[in-house]
């Protein structure tokens, strides 16, 4: 079991002081919601009984698993019995869109070691239907929530579904909350006609309170934010943070690739657009109603590489990294120039909340700036507002990787099964 675990299973200290600037810190205080609460001697915790549906079997879906098997206890001690009534994945049906496929659906629990056994047989389980597996949860617990680990478009479509019945969601999926603005305003209307609850805290920064920092801390307080800027793509964080003078920028992205972070089109990391997704999700947040469509974005990709395709029997992102070599005295001029200037270049996010306008692009910040100062690939995100200035607020850490997101989904999982 991941170290991460078995310090959530074995409890913090109650009311231990955690430092957020400090690495890996936030992590700590994602975690902090799990703390054990002892209650007064000779006194009995009342039962809380949440059933829970997870939808995504992969890596995150995986891990989350895991570590709610692993704290089964320590959420009992207080007072949550929280039961994985339903777990399920998609999978590609005839028109190439994603079908939901059942592989547990019992009210007693679900077993881990059958479902491992159903993930690593591509023949079992059996079509199913999210509608249904809303209702399912719903009969089992008036507190039900669903756990969507996927990545998909589809089944982001059933959150206004599910959220108009009751059923809270808990996810790390972007596309409900940056995709079609309409589709977005219907999951709020649901939300506030039923109190039903949309724990989306790992769509920005993974692990990283950022959006509960925003929400929570500086809005719900009632401070002003006037500016939101980040390095929200640790594959960006990571090639800005290699990339110095004399080096070329295709041997980074080349480097990046060997390391496992980017994804197998290295185009999906440098076109921003994850980034462009996150940048409205925080920009709602706000109160500003921007389309994603409509949010510029300083692509990295050359404009003749947007629709390139690899020769037959190429592998794309090899092929791709030499088609970026023809490009690298355009970067070369770029890090030379900020560097004789004493700048780092650093692809980001800014929100301007005050002109309620948004950007992703590369930009120059001084060795001083704190956007100067990340290391591998962090993601960081600072908040300027009306208390935090002259110097804002700064959250930095690890932003992706299966174990962190895991570990911010569970306790968004946790908070909402405590509040419902």
């Amino acid at each position: 079991m991941l170290p991460i675990v078995s310090s959530l299973c074995s409890g913090f200290a109650p009311g231990a002081p955690l430092a957020r600037s400090a690495p890996n810190a936030a992590v700590a205080a994602r975690m902090a919601v799990a703390e054990p609460v002892v209650a007064a001697v000779g006194t009995a915790r009342p039962v809380k009984k949440v059933a829970v549906g997870v939808i995504g079997t992969g890596l995150v879906g995986g891990e989350l698993l895991e570590q709610l098997e692993a704290c089964k206890a320590s959420l009992a001690k207080q007072g949550l019995e929280i039961t994985v009534a339903s777990i399920s994945k998609t999978k590609p049906a005839a028109d190439g869109e994603r079908q939901p496929w059942m592989l547990c659906d019992s009210e007693e629990g679900c077993s881990l070691e059958s479902v491992a056994k159903a993930m690593e047989d591509p023949a079992a389980g059996e079509a199913g239907d999210f509608v249904k597996m809303a209702d399912f949860l719903k009969e089992t617990s008036p507190h039900a929530i669903i756990v969507d680990a996927t990545a998909s478009e589809a089944v982001s479509d059933y959150y206004a579904t599910w959220l108009a019945k009751g059923v809270h969601v808990v996810t790390p999926n972007k596309k409900a909350g940056s995709g079609d603005l309409a589709r977005w305003k219907e999951c709020v209307a649901a939300m506030e006609a039923t109190g039903a609850q949309w724990g989306d805290e790992t769509t920005v920064g993974a692990g990283l309170p950022i959006l509960n920092t925003l929400r929570t801390d500086l809005l719900g307080t009632g401070d002003q934010v006037k500016t939101i800027e980040g390095i929200f793509s640790g594959t960006l964080s990571y090639l800005f943070n290699v990339y110095k003078p004399g080096m070329a920028f295709s041997d980074v992205i080349a480097d990046a690739k060997e390391k496992g972070f980017t994804e197998p089109d290295p185009r999906d990391d440098l076109s921003g657009t994850d980034v462009a997704r996150k940048v409205t999700i925080l920009a709602r947040a706000c109160g500003i109603e921007v389309d994603l469509a409509s949010v510029p974005v300083a692509s990295l990709v050359p404009a003749a590489l947007q629709d390139w395709s690899p020769a037959e029997g190429e592998v794309l992102a090899d092929a791709f990294v030499e088609q970026m070599r023809a490009y690298d005295d355009e970067k070369d001029a770029l890090i030379k120039g900020a560097d004789a200037a004493g700048n780092v270049l650093r692809f980001v996010g800014v929100i301007d909340v005050e002109k309620k306008s948004v950007a992703v692009e590369l930009r120059e910040y001084p060795r001083t700036h704190p956007f100067a100062g990340t290391q591998y690939a962090d993601n960081i995100c600072a908040f300027s507002t009306e208390r935090y200035a002259p110097q804002p607020l700064v959250v930095q850490g690890p932003g992706a990787g299966a174990a962190v997101t895991a570990a911010g989904i569970f306790a968004d999982l946790i908070r909402v099964a405590r509040s419902c």
